[in-house]
């Protein structure tokens, strides 16, 4: 939220810099307004604002962010459409264009996600959001050529593919740590009485250890099937 914030803001010095004619009155309204979460009243005051002057960068800019809160994703794409012609020449260009990107991916418009945060990475190359993001739509986008549309669905496919195979990995795994177990047990039967307490619990340690390291092994492949998944980032 505080980069969100000083997004805001900062939007908001720059159109004054510019010698724009929005009544900054009302986008400073709107933003306090944004601040408390409450979103359609400051989009709003940025309504008011836009009325008053169309081409102001920081009354569309944040008229998006506002509409895209309430996944208005249609209405924050026509909002930052109606910079677009200036808000690529600003000292904002990189947020302005990853947030096309993100309006894009939410209506699934990959091609038009991938320009954008290509676009974004030429000007800020070291915004990771912004790379991940564009991995991320220009995957989507072969799904969604490979399968005529159904890149979703194909990501899906995949996901309960992968899930499957770390079953049958874990299924394996705890067979294998099964068959260790019964073959120590049998040890243990066989040498009975020869066996000393401090044996009996290294042994014990042992086998939680190796429970442990299937644990850990299993959430690895977890986490390692999250980080292809879309990482979102705040307006």
């Amino acid at each position: 939220m505080k980069r969100l914030i000083y997004t805001i803001l900062l939007l908001c010095a720059v159109s004054a810099t510019l010698g724009a004619q929005t009544d900054r009155r009302e986008v400073r309204a709107g933003n306090r307004k944004f601040k408390k979460e409450a979103f359609k009243e400051a989009e709003i005051d940025y309504r008011k604002a836009v009325v008053k002057d169309s081409l102001s960068v920081a009354a569309n800019y944040n008229l998006g962010s506002a509409l895209y809160r309430q996944q208005d994703w249609e209405g924050a794409g026509k909002a930052l459409d109606q910079v677009k012609d200036i808000a690529p020449a600003g000292p904002n260009a990189a947020r302005w264009h990853y947030n096309q990107g993100d309006v894009a991916l939410q209506k699934k418009d990959y091609a038009a996600a991938v320009k954008a945060f290509r676009e974004a990475l030429l000007l800020t190359p070291e915004d990771l959001d912004a790379k991940e993001n564009y991995i991320y739509a220009k995957l989507m986008l072969q799904n969604q050529q490979n399968g005529g549309g159904g890149g979703d669905n194909q990501q899906d496919q995949q996901d309960q593919q992968n899930q499957q195979d770390q079953n049958q990995d874990q299924n394996q795994q705890n067979q294998q740590d099964q068959q260790d177990q019964d073959n120590k047990q049998d040890q243990q039967d066989q040498q009975d009485q020869k066996i000393s307490p401090q044996q009996a619990q290294q042994m014990l340690q042992a086998i939680q250890d190796k429970e442990k390291e299937t644990q850990d092994k299993v959430k690895k492949k977890k986490a390692d099937l999250l980080k292809s998944r879309q990482k979102e980032k705040n307006w």
